[in-house]
């Protein structure tokens, strides 16, 4: 059974068959990667169209120089498993986590280190080291890096879980600055930039929250657990489809949820085992997630305006939470004078 397929409720569900290695079709339906090792991120390169999965492989905060980054061609196809792998050669990859693609260079959230690649031959060519606090800061845990955002105007956003911190990254200088330092984070995870407001959201491992940063490292917290809203547990992704509908994972509950823009939440898949850093390929639309204790990732198609329904019957945007559905036709009868 596919690690995806105990999905329920709703159209998008996710339903693949799990197999060896790599499943490739066409990129409407599914792809399933196996042979990983504790994958943390997945994400899509948007100009060679091909696909990146981070492998932590080993403990997540140890320095042991043995992680590695799968690549996939534009179709799904397993191009190489150890695309780019720690102690070869002259690169050093410990525990890779959350990632981005800028261009031509995919860039890597190492625990303390942001790390940039060629996309095309995986040949370093970045490091940036976040250094350690000063001595009067001592208390303060080592910087270790969770997720990477980019803004497309030239900037990088980093979190750092431990630190309850988030770093801005100047790519033309590459120069490293705190944006936002404060505990109500409550452990930000994973980071993506608003595609239409340029809002940075961050979501909580720490307390089940989601929050919108500005850009100048104001916080506002859009989502938070309640008596009666207790939702979330320990959330590691998010991202947001073509239609700004926001999607995140709950590693903990092993739950996908789909909020649209009028703040309507729905499981879209759930049993699964240990979503991680998710992603969407909007240009595809399709859904990307890692699953580390399976040591395995999926890849799916989302709903789409031209699915679910009849030929005879149009969809409407009611259909994604959108606007409200429309009123029922009144039962024929009599004209009323």
């Amino acid at each position: 059974m596919s690690l995806l397929t105990r999905v329920i409720r709703h159209p998008a569900a996710l339903l693949i068959m799990i197999a060896s290695v790599a499943i490739v079709s066409p990129l409407s339906a599914q792809i399933t990667m196996t042979e990983l090792q504790s994958p943390y991120s997945f994400v899509n390169d948007p100009i060679e169209k091909g696909y990146f999965i981070s492998s932590v492989n080993g403990e997540a905060e140890t320095a042991d120089n043995n992680g590695f980054i799968t690549k996939l061609d534009p179709h799904g196809k397993l191009l190489n498993l150890k695309f780019i792998q720690g102690g070869k050669g002259d690169v050093t990859l410990h525990a890779p986590k959350g990632m981005a693609v800028v261009e031509h260079v995919l860039y890597v959230a190492d625990l303390n280190t942001l790390r940039g690649f060629n996309t095309a031959t995986g040949e370093p060519v970045m490091t940036l080291t976040v250094r350690s606090p000063p001595p009067s800061q001592s208390e303060m845990p080592q910087a270790s890096l969770s997720d990477v955002a980019f803004d497309g105007k030239g900037h990088l956003y980093c979190s750092d879980q431990k630190a309850n911190t988030i770093y801005r990254v100047d790519l033309a200088t590459q120069t490293l600055s705190v944006l936002v330092t404060d505990l109500a984070l409550a452990g930000p995870s994973g980071l993506v930039v608003h595609p239409k407001s340029g809002q940075i959201i961050a979501v909580s491992w720490d307390k089940g929250k989601i929050f919108e940063v500005s850009p100048e490292g104001v916080v506002t917290e859009l989502f938070s657990n309640g008596f009666f809203s207790n939702r979330f547990q320990n959330l590691r992704g998010v991202d947001f489809d073509r239609w700004g509908n926001m999607y995140v994972s709950d590693f903990t509950t092993g739950k996908v949820w789909r909020m649209t823009w009028d703040k309507r939440f729905q499981v879209i898949a759930e049993f699964l085992p240990s979503p991680g850093d998710l992603s969407i390929d909007r240009a595809n639309n399709l859904i990307l997630v890692p699953f580390e204790s399976a040591h395995a990732a999926e890849m799916n198609g989302l709903e789409t305006p031209s699915s679910a329904k009849s030929k005879q019957e149009k969809r409407t945007l009611a259909d994604y939470g959108f606007i409200p559905p429309p009123p029922k036709p009144e039962a024929e009868g009599p004209i009323k004078k």
